[in-house]
C-alpha cells in the first residue's frame, strides 16, 4: 500500500494505533515511502501528536503530505516495470522470440554445407544467395548471432522478471501471504524468476535449436535477410569484439583462425559415415564400399599379392605344345614366362595371342609374343600399383623385394577386391574366401570356430574375432603362426592366443593354408590344450 493510500486511511481513522503506523513503516523499506514514513512518524513522536497509544492529527499536516505524495515526490520507487508490467510482457515476449531468432540462425549456419547453399542458389531458391553470403563470413555471421543472444537474453533479464512479479503479486496479497513483509518479494521473485527462465529456454534455446538442426537449409534460407541486417546493425560491435577475442587468445597461444572452417578428418568422416549408415541414409553395402575406399590408400601390394608359391608360370625352356596344355589346364588370362624359375623373369605372355596359332608346332618360340614385364616395390600403396596399371595397360605385375628378387604377384582383380570385394571369374576355382564362422560345443558350452585362410591379413582377422595377435614383423596369419612356434608349420600345430586356440589343419609346401581358430575363456582353453600339445 502506497503513502497517498495510508495517509488517507490515517485521515479517516483518528482512533489508528502505534501498530498500524509501524506495520506502514516497515511496507516501505528501502523506497521512498520507508524515509518519508520514518520522517512523518518522527516529526509526529517530536511534536507530541502520539498519546497514549493514540495519535492525534494535525489537518494541516495530512493535506500537505497527501499534496506531496500525489505529487509525485512520495510515491514508491518501483520503476517503469511495475506501472506497466502488460506492456513490459510484451517486450519480454519478443526478446524471448529474438533470442530464438538469433540461436536458430547460428545453429542453421553451422549445420549449413556451403555445397548445399550452392545447389540452392543453382535452383533459385529464396534468399539462397543472401544465406551463401552469411555463410562465406562465418565467423562475423557467428558473432552477431552471440552478440544478439547476449543482448536479447540480458533485456529479457532485466524486464522480464520485475513485470511478472508485479503481476503475481497480487494474488499472494489476496491470500493473505505476507503482503507487506519480505516473503512476498522472495516468493514472486522465485517463482517470476523461474516461469522466465522456462520460457527463455524453451522458446528460446531449445525449440529453435532443434529445428534448426533438423532443417538447417529452411532455417537458414528465412533467417538470411534479418541476419544480414543485423550483421551490418552490428559489425562495429562485432569488430572490437572479435578484436578483443583475438588479443585474448594470441595472449595464451592461440593465434590464428577460429577453426570454423577446418576440414573434416578421415575417422571423423567414418564416424559420419558410420551415424548416416544407422540412421539408414546409407545401406550396409554403400557403407561397407565407402570404408574399403579409405582403408585402400593404407594397404601394400604385399598385402594382397599372390606369393611367389601359388604362381603359376610358362618355362620357356619346355616345349610350345606342353605350354599350351599346362595354360588349359590352370585357365589364366595372363602368364609369366620364365626361364626355369621367377628368378628370371622374361615377361607376360596374353593367351589371346595365341589364339590361332598351330598348338603342335613345337619350335615356336613365345619370346616373340611376350609383352615386358612391370615390377613394383613390396611396400608401394595399392593406389599407387592401381595408377601403374592403368598407366603401363598390363594388368599382370610383379613384386620385388629389397634384394630385387620376385616375391609375388599383383593383379588388378587382386587390387579391386580390397574395394568391392570378392570377384571370380568363370574359370576361378569355388574357393574358401574370408572367414567363416562355425558354433560347436566346447567343454559342455557352446563355443565358436571360425575356418580362416593362412593368407588372411592379420588386421583382418584381428578385427573379425576381436584378438590381438601382436606381431609385428608379419602379415599374415601363417607368418604369426610360424613366428609363435619357431618352426616349420605343420598339420595339427595348436598354438595359444589370448582369448583364443589356433589350430592348423591344412599345410601346403611348408605354408599353413587352412587355420582354425576357436574362442572361448583362456582357462578352458589351457584345460582343452593339454589332450592336445603343440607340436
Amino acid at each position: 500500500m502506497d503513502l497517498v493510500h495510508y495517509l488517507g486511511f490515517l485521515s479517516r481513522n483518528t482512533e489508528t494505533t502505534k501498530t498500524a503506523v509501524l506495520r506502514f513503516k516497515n511496507s516501505g523499506k528501502n523506497s521512498v515511502n520507508s524515509w518519508l514514513a520514518a520522517v512523518v512518524i518522527s516529526d509526529l513522536v517530536h511534536r507530541k501528536y502520539f498519546m497514549n497509544g493514540v495519535f492525534v492529527f494535525d489537518e494541516t499536516l495530512i493535506s500537505q503530505l497527501l499534496m506531496l505524495a500525489e505529487s509525485g515526490h512520495a510515491t514508491e520507487g518501483v520503476g517503469f516495470a511495475q506501472k506497466h508490467p502488460y506492456t513490459m510482457l510484451a517486450i519480454a515476449t519478443v526478446l524471448v522470440i529474438l533470442n530464438g531468432f538469433f540461436v536458430a540462425a547460428e545453429f542453421a549456419l553451422v549445420k549449413i554445407r556451403v555445397s548445399k547453399l550452392d545447389k540452392m542458389v543453382q535452383d533459385k531458391k529464396m534468399f539462397a544467395n543472401t544465406a551463401k553470403w552469411l555463410a562465406v563470413r562465418l565467423d562475423h555471421s557467428l558473432s552477431a548471432c552471440q552478440l544478439g543472444i547476449t543482448m536479447a537474453s540480458l533485456a529479457l533479464g532485466y524486464v522480464g522478471e520485475p513485470a511478472f512479479a508485479h503481476l503475481i503479486k497480487p494474488i499472494f496479497v489476496s491470500m493473505n501471504v505476507d503482503p507487506d513483509g519480505n516473503l512476498l518479494h522472495i516468493i514472486s521473485f522465485v517463482i517470476s524468476f523461474s516461469v522466465i527462465t522456462s520460457l527463455h529456454l524453451v522458446i528460446g534455446e531449445q525449440a529453435p535449436k532443434i529445428f534448426a538442426i533438423r532443417r538447417p537449409e529452411e532455417m537458414v534460407r528465412w533467417c538470411a535477410p534479418a541476419m544480414k541486417f543485423f550483421f551490418y546493425l552490428l559489425f562495429p560491435f562485432m569488430y572490437v569484439l572479435n578484436w578483443a577475442t583475438e588479443v585474448l587468445l594470441s595472449a595464451i597461444g592461440l593465434g590464428g583462425g577460429t577453426g570454423h572452417d577446418v576440414p573434416h578428418s578421415e575417422e571423423e568422416i567414418r564416424a559420419l559415415l558410420r551415424e548416416a549408415h544407422i540412421h539408414g541414409n546409407l545401406s550396409r553395402s554403400e557403407h561397407n564400399l565407402l570404408n574399403n575406399v579409405f582403408e585402400f590408400d593404407d594397404l601394400i601390394c604385399r598385402l594382397v599379392m599372390v606369393p611367389r608359391g601359388e604362381v603359376q608360370i610358362l618355362d620357356i625352356n619346355k616345349p610350345f605344345p606342353e605350354l599350351l596344355e599346362y595354360a588349359q589346364k590352370t585357365r589364366h588370362t595372363r602368364y609369366p614366362l620364365c626361364d626355369s624359375s621367377l628368378d628370371n623373369l622374361l615377361g607376360v605372355v596374353h593367351m589371346k595371342d595365341l589364339l590361332g596359332l598351330d598348338p603342335t608346332n613345337a619350335d615356336f618360340d613365345l619370346r616373340s609374343v611376350m609383352r615386358e614385364p612391370v615390377k613394383v616395390p613390396e611396400n608401394m600403396p595399392i593406389s599407387k600399383v592401381l595408377k601403374r596399371i592403368q598407366n603401363s595397360h598390363q594388368l599382370l605385375t610383379f613384386v620385388i623385394d629389397e634384394y630385387g628378387t620376385t616375391i609375388g604377384v599383383v593383379t588388378l582383380e587382386n587390387v579391386l577386391e580390397k574395394i568391392i570385394g570378392p570377384v571370380d571369374d568363370e574359370f576361378d576355382q569355388a574357393e574358401q574366401r574370408g572367414i567363416t564362422q562355425y558354433k560347436i560345443p566346447l567343454l559342455g558350452r557352446e563355443g565358436t570356430r571360425f575356418m580362416v585362410l593362412g593368407t588372411a591379413p592379420i588386421s583382418e582377422v584381428e578385427k573379425a574375432l576381436n584378438l590381438e595377435l601382436d606381431e609385428l614383423d608379419v602379415d599374415t596369419v601363417a607368418g604369426v603362426l610360424m613366428s609363435r612356434s619357431a618352426k616349420v608349420p605343420t598339420e595339427g600345430d595348436r598354438v595359444i592366443f589370448k582369448g583364443a586356440i589356433a589350430e592348423i589343419l591344412k599345410v601346403k609346401n611348408d605354408h599353413a593354408e587352412q587355420i582354425m581358430f576357436t574362442l572361448a575363456d583362456t582357462d578352458q582353453l589351457s584345460s582343452e590344450s593339454t589332450d592336445h600339445p603343440d607340436h
